[in-house]
């Protein structure tokens, strides 16, 4: 089994590049070598979503934002590395 592909896919217009660079730097600390790329994608629109393998996990329209930093390390483990242990972020939600 290949090593999870993120992609980002932020709105360029609305000038969230920030934003997504520093979600795909917490996924970089968080799962390093676990994961197999983590991609920046430029958009236009108003779009901001996140992939994992080809699969949305989050839309910021359907979801209602942006998620915050526990919220997107969880959904890139359920998704991707479900033994992954989140330490701190897993006891928060118990």
């Amino acid at each position: 089994m290949s090593a999870p592909r993120i992609a980002i896919t932020y709105c360029t217009q609305c000038n969230w590049l920030l934003r997504a660079s520093w979600m795909a730097s917490e996924l970089l600390s968080t799962f390093g070598a676990e994961l197999g790329s983590v991609t920046l994608v430029p958009g236009t629109g108003g779009v901001f979503h996140i992939d994992v393998d080809g699969t949305q996990v989050w839309e910021r329209t359907r979801d209602g934002g942006f998620p915050d930093v526990v919220t997107l390390k969880r959904l890139i483990r359920d998704a991707a590395l479900p033994d992954w242990d989140l330490g701190h972020a897993d006891r928060a939600s118990e």
